[in-house]
């Protein structure tokens, strides 16, 4: 565009007499802008009237006649290119050495310097460090797997089968690659620790710790295990296929496996965890297997005289493994209890089942609790049996093991229970019959895995378990028919599962279970289970009531042969009366 040379737009000096000059400074400017005034009023006058207007005002000229822009369909791109996908662009073309609209603003301002313009190729100086820390949490998430707080009362999470990150040793690697993954990665690494409860194992570690004392805060969970194997090395000898050697550093060795002599008491492992983790929140204590197995120590000298163990108030979660070797009796239950005064969930599982395992946890459940999460696994084989072992008929003569976990159950504090073992109806019953008053209960959910149901039986084949056991089903439709009962008084809970798991069935989808969740119903069902469920919970009900397993039909051999409509997947109805079908020597496809 020209810049207008009339006389009627330039001055007596030749300027613009409406242009401001941005270059004088402010007073200089204003004094100008007071002194022409007069001056531009009048000029401003004579320009816009008629007479004195060179342009005056005539008809509007006729529109341009614009042709139609056709629409532009671009050619379709070749799969070999590289980027198959045109990459959006910004459509707005603009010289770059014309000043922009906010370049023209600025002249406004009351700058004596022009604004800068950074070039348009110029490199962003960035790195890793300067990503947000969301970003790193990502991608360390990406390898380590993603965490979950040790204060979640998820139920996804099992801290009894929580482990390490296998690859420890590599990823350590990691912390040199930014001060800031030094730190997350640190705190990934030392998260969960896993010591050997050994005197020499405790010093190696109080020695760790206190050269690196800002590592001890990142320790959330601490494992503890004790050894029940110590190898006994001897001489150099000549092998067999009999005698197989041990490989050492040393070479090959003939060893033979002992009793631990090196191993520490938990009065040790207390002090040492009270001493150098002050913000650990889960403790695991995995007490070992093997035949005639020791007793773990819990005093570093067993006198007549008790001691105050060292007090953890940090710990949370108490998690013990081998459990038969860490608590023989209610005074060790009592020892461990005393140490840790904040105790809110415990996860105690049995290597092997034992009568002395049922018995003593009898003790133990009597006792006032103050829990919210007890987990516990007697007997976790997960193996269909013909009878009852010679250890629960034991048991029976001396106690009902369903009482006492009743009364475990009814502790106002509980919110969760978890239980693996044998169990029958009277544990609901009893569990109702404590319930005084359904406002202040807290219980929220209920977890069972049925090993077997105990009842009374005149023939020991009566006291079998499986899906072709009649009898077993029986018990397990009564074991319901009485949790849906007791629904009636335990209004809190809002989680129901009762599940038999047999690894050895023939059909694993039709392994009876029962579960209730967020009002919909799955699993066995009968116009009696129906019935009261419709009475004591009118919004739960099943998902699907089928009356078939499937397709049934015979082979050859002229035996029944039944074809399971999912033969892969989680049956949601199965009828309790059709279970008859499967015994009698009815082969299953």
């Amino acid at each position: 565009m020209d810049i207008p040379t009339s006389p009627v737009f330039l001055s007596e000096d030749g300027t613009e007499p409406l242009t401001l000059d941005t270059r004088l400074p402010r007073s200089e400017r204003t004094q100008s802008i007071q002194e022409d005034e007069g001056r531009a009023t009048v000029e401003l006058a004579s320009i816009m009237t008629t007479a004195s207007n060179p342009v005056s005002p005539g008809p509007s000229s006729p529109p341009l006649d614009q042709s139609r822009m056709q629409d532009f369909v671009p050619p379709t791109r070749p799969s070999s290119t590289p980027f198959p996908q045109p990459e959006p662009r910004n459509t707005e073309v603009r010289c770059t050495s014309c000043p922009t609209d906010t370049d023209m603003e600025l002249d406004g301002l009351e700058t004596t310097e022009s604004p800068s313009i950074l070039p348009l190729n110029e490199p962003v100086g960035m790195n890793l460090n300067d990503l947000p820390a969301e970003i790193h949490e990502c991608i360390l998430d990406h390898l380590f797997g993603f965490r979950v707080s040790p204060t979640s009362k998820s139920s996804v999470m099992r801290w009894g089968t929580a482990l390490r990150h296998s690859r420890r040793k590599e990823l350590s690697e990691l912390s040199l690659v930014s001060p800031a993954w030094r730190v997350l990665i640190q705190e990934r690494l030392y998260r969960h620790i896993k010591l050997k409860a050994t005197v020499q194992s405790l010093r190696d570690t109080y020695a760790y710790f206190s050269r690196h004392p800002h590592l001890r805060h990142y320790v959330k969970h601490i494992e503890i295990w004790f050894p029940v194997f110590q190898p006994k090395y001897g001489p150099a000898a000549r092998f067999t296929a009999n005698n197989l050697p041990t490989v050492t550093v040393d070479g090959l060795t003939n060893a033979s496996y002992v009793l631990p002599v090196d191993n520490c008491s938990l009065e040790e492992v207390f002090a040492l965890v009270s001493e150098c983790f002050p913000e650990v929140c889960i403790m695991t204590l995995e007490g070992g297997e093997r035949k005639k197995a020791p007793r773990v120590r819990h005093w570093i000298r067993e006198t007549d005289q008790r001691r105050d163990m060292p007090q953890i108030e940090s710990i949370r979660t108490l998690i013990c493994k081998g459990q038969w070797n860490l608590i023989r009796g209610d005074d060790d239950f009592d020892t461990i209890v005393s140490a840790l005064p904040n105790l809110q969930e415990w996860h105690g599982s049995y290597s092997k089942p034992k009568s002395k395992s049922y018995l003593t946890m009898a003790d133990i459940l009597s006792k006032p609790l103050k829990l919210t999460s007890l987990n516990l696994c007697i007997e976790g084989d997960y193996r269909r049996e013909f009878s009852f072992p010679p250890y629960f008929m034991k048991v029976a003569t001396k106690v009902h093991f369903c009482t006492k976990l009743a009364l475990a159950a009814s502790t106002p504090s509980l919110e969760h229970i978890s239980y693996t073992g044998r169990v029958c109806k009277q544990f609901f019953v009893d569990l109702a019959a404590r319930q005084r008053d359904s406002r202040h209960d807290r219980l929220r959910s209920i977890d069972l895995t049925v090993k077997n149901c105990c009842r009374q039986v005149a023939n020991w084949n009566e006291s079998g378990s499986g899906i072709t056991d009649m009898n077993f089903i029986n018990s397990f439709e009564a074991l319901v028919l009485a949790a849906i009962r007791a629904l009636g008084k335990l209004r809190a809970v809002e989680y129901l599962r009762i599940r038999y798991v047999d690894l050895d069935s023939p059909v694993p989808p039709l392994n009876p279970y029962f579960l209730l969740r967020d009002g919909w119903c799955s699993g066995v069902w009968s116009d009696a289970i129906v019935t009261e469920l419709n009475r004591v919970r009118p919004t739960a009900q099943f998902e699907d009531l089928s009356e078939s397993f499937g397709e049934v039909g015979y082979n050859k051999d002229g035996r029944m042969t039944i074809s399971p409509d999912f033969p892969k997947s989680k049956a949601l109805s199965l009828k309790l009366s059709n279970y008859a079908l499967l015994s009698g020597g009815i082969s299953i496809t």
